[in-house]
């Protein structure tokens, strides 16, 4: 975790997940994916260490809605840069 991401914390959950917050996790975890930097994977979009906080919070979306991780996998695996 960056010195930001340790001020700013994690980015809240909604109470209740609707199809448009299944949406968003899902644009979240696409677009954040790791690509691999010489100090370690990053985040292609925002260049945080990976994963980044849109990255977190997108998974912890879909986990709470029973996505399961090969799930989300699967749904990244095109996205992502080779490490």
């Amino acid at each position: 975790m960056d010195s930001i991401e340790e001020i700013l914390g994690e980015l809240p959950l909604p109470h209740y997940v609707t199809a448009e917050d299944i949406g968003f996790a899902v644009k979240a975890v696409t677009v954040h994916v790791a690509e691999q930097w010489p100090d370690g994977p990053r985040c292609r979009n925002d260049r945080a260490p990976h994963p980044c906080r849109l990255d977190r919070w997108g998974r912890r979306v879909l986990d709470q809605r029973g996505f399961t991780d090969r799930q989300i996998r699967a749904l990244t695996a095109e996205q992502e840069a080779p490490l």
